[in-house]
């Protein structure tokens, strides 16, 4: 039988043992996309380590959202090419925070780019870490809804993506399987569907 007296309290909030304290912080790599330091830190128990931390721009996700004429939900993925992985992926409109930029310009900016939608309605989901084990930047999750199609996509250079109109509830199938297997795509399914039981919202 597990004995609770093994765990930490849960409403303990005092969380001053577990920080570590940050030294020199050293650039050792840097690209067009990321950074790499490497950062000096000492726990409160005299412990020193040398610890990577990749630098990167924050990201955003936009999710797009509507009822059609028969009033099924459904949502814009996209599919495209992802050189990490040397595979087509299924997805939502994603991309850059640019210098100087809010988050939520950025959502917008990247969802009329990518599918040429403008949203009169954008709604933030949440701010996640896209890997606080090594990495310093943020995912910004947003909801996009009373769509207008207002111009045609204006894509990087290097990009080309499909759109697909599908009904959110196969999207919500879909994710964690096969093509549709960014982590980051599947978080941003649970915080919308998490949205949407506030609201009551049927599939």
């Amino acid at each position: 039988m597990i004995d609770d007296r093994n765990f930490s309290r849960k409403d303990r909030e005092d969380n001053s043992h577990l920080m570590w304290e940050t030294g020199e912080r050293r650039q050792t790599y840097k690209c067009a996309i990321f950074s790499v330091n490497e950062v000096e830190r000492k726990c409160h128990d005299g412990r020193k380590g040398n610890f990577i931390e990749i630098e990167c721009p924050e990201w955003i996700i936009i999710i797009p959202l509507y009822r059609d004429a028969d009033g099924v939900l459904r949502t814009i993925v996209e599919r495209q090419y992802r050189h990490g992985s040397d595979s087509v992926t299924l997805e939502f409109p994603a991309g850059l925070v640019e210098k100087g930029e809010a988050p939520i310009d950025a959502a917008r900016r990247e969802l009329l780019e990518e599918t040429g939608f403008k949203a009169g309605k954008v709604t933030k989901l949440a701010t996640l870490c896209p890997n606080n084990a090594f990495m310093s930047n943020h995912q910004h999750i947003y909801l996009a809804e009373d769509l207008e199609l207002v111009s045609g996509q204006n894509l990087d250079a290097n990009e080309e993506i499909d759109l697909y109109s599908l009904p959110l509830s196969e999207v919500v199938e879909r994710m964690g399987r096969g093509s549709a297997d960014n982590a980051l795509m599947v978080a941003a399914t649970s915080l919308l569907m998490r949205e949407l039981d506030s609201r009551k919202e049927e599939l």
